[in-house]
């Protein structure tokens, strides 16, 4: 079915969502921003970024919170509803999924096997060690402030940690093996710095450097 005519399609490359902020791009008296409070979002932009205002997608990063804000309301009120919101979270659940988050929050932003997830949204920059690599976002609106959220591991976390809890209160068993296997991949990266450093503190690496370079 065609559009009515007029009508501006939303996308990630124009940055237009469906939301009632005023921060967010493509909004016209019919969501909810009229004009005049569109521009005076945009010269609230452009006072507090400057030149920067660009490189910094503020109109997409209020889109998330709104997302994210909606995301956590509607977890909660269906949970309470259907009699799931727990009065308190155990402490083993909160380390657990503590620890499971930080794991995916890692391999989501920064894996190299992660990449296809990223690609929309990110530039490759170069290699970081260990699996990892550096990413900058790409695009505008929408689009970069996405590609911020998955280059930033600690941007992801609450996401992260949301989505996780959403799975506990409807599917504990299988949200605490599936953090488990993550809980565990994080003690085994940890181990595995560890060991690394050890290894290039130790006087027989110093030494077996030293012989590299003198043979160089």
């Amino acid at each position: 079915m065609r559009a009515p005519a007029g009508s501006r399609p939303s996308g990630i490359e124009g940055g237009a969502v469906g939301t009632t902020s005023a921060f967010v791009p493509g909004l016209t008296s019919e969501t909810g921003a009229s004009p005049h409070e569109h521009h005076a979002a945009r010269d609230a932009i452009r006072a507090y970024a400057g030149d920067a205002a660009e490189e910094l997608p503020i109109e997409g990063y209020a889109a998330m919170m709104a997302a994210f804000t909606a995301s956590l309301a509607l977890v909660t009120g269906a949970a309470h509803a259907l009699g799931r919101l727990p009065k308190r979270l155990p402490l083993r659940d909160i380390l657990l999924l503590g620890i499971a988050t930080h794991e995916l929050s890692r391999t989501v932003t920064r894996a190299r096997v992660t990449i296809p997830l990223r690609v929309p949204f990110t530039h490759y920059e170069g290699s970081d060690g260990a699996g990892q690599v550096r990413e900058e976002p790409r695009g505008r609106g929408i689009r970069r402030a996405i590609g911020s959220l998955l280059t930033c591991q600690f941007c992801t976390g609450p996401w992260v940690a949301l989505g996780l809890g959403a799975a506990l209160l409807y599917f504990p068993r299988a949200t605490r093996f599936g953090s488990g296997i993550f809980a565990m991949a994080a003690v085994s990266d940890f181990l595995h710095q560890g060991y690394a450093a050890a290894r290039q503190a130790s006087p027989a690496h110093a030494t077996s450097a030293g012989d590299h370079s003198h043979r160089a």
